[in-house]
């Protein structure tokens, strides 16, 4: 569980909940016909943009926002200067059947032991890479577009509020009504761009680049084991992926 996306999506909401309460309560806030145009009508025009599948599959990348393991990239490179040096020692083939923490490496070290060339080694990693790069990429384009269309559907909910309410301004009592829908289709287009589906966007296209630069150091360390390179070189390769902070703590311990 993403501790940070529980606790912003929770605040954000808690926050807002608590001053409608203080605002004269939460009916006062619910619309029916607001939230139809904003969520339904939000979904409906983003589904004209991509493909069925592409759309219901944004759903499942979200769940990267909230729940997603990560190997600890210097966890990893310690797993992997090991198999290096086994690799080094007794050859590749003494790496059949070695447990790893990551599927990616997994999938790589049985590529090696087979005897592939390292070209078609690199080719087939690469591509498992780039199409996870692009599912992550797909999701996070669907949901940005879904903060776009959000307020814009807004604010088309507010224009049939007002034409209903100047269409019928000989009767009091349709004003009321009309001013809600006017009024509540913004608030819930800005809750909607805002509070969910931009930051989902924005979470779901850091895990991109977290992958990618966890599957890249892999590929690296793959293509080095494969050349027989020394573990130390592997290593020090390594230890390049790792930010500044983190590099200077692996290298003195």
């Amino acid at each position: 569980m993403d501790l940070a996306t529980l606790v912003g999506i929770l605040g954000a909401f808690g926050i807002i909940g608590g001053a409608m309460t203080m605002s004269g309560g939460i009916g006062i806030f619910v619309d029916i016909p607001s939230v139809l145009i904003v969520i339904v009508g939000t979904i409906f025009v983003v589904l004209m943009k991509f493909s069925m599948s592409q759309f219901l599959g944004c759903f499942k990348v979200a769940g990267k926002a909230f729940m997603f393991k990560l190997v600890d990239p210097a966890d990893l490179i310690e797993e992997v200067v090991e198999l290096a040096d086994d690799a080094r020692k007794n050859g590749l083939l003494a790496l059949e059947g070695k447990e790893v923490s990551d599927d990616f490496l997994q999938s790589g070290i049985q590529l090696l032991v087979d005897g592939h060339d390292p070209e078609v080694v690199r080719g087939l990693l690469n591509r498992d890479l780039n199409e996870a790069v692009k599912r992550h990429e797909v999701g996070s384009q669907i949901w940005k577009q879904m903060g776009d269309t959000a307020p814009a559907m807004g604010m088309v909910g507010t224009l049939i509020g007002l034409v209903a309410m100047l269409s019928n301004m000989s009767d009091p009592a349709s004003i009321g009504p009309s001013m809600a829908v006017a009024l509540l289709t913004t608030l819930y287009g800005a809750m909607v761009a805002n509070m969910i589906a931009l930051p989902i966007s924005d979470k779901v296209a850091l895990r991109r680049d977290e992958e990618g630069r966890i599957k890249s150091m892999v590929i690296d360390a793959l293509m080095g084991i494969q050349a027989g390179q020394n573990p130390r070189v592997i290593d020090s390769m390594l230890r390049n992926y790792l930010p500044a902070g983190k590099r200077e703590a692996a290298e003195a311990a």
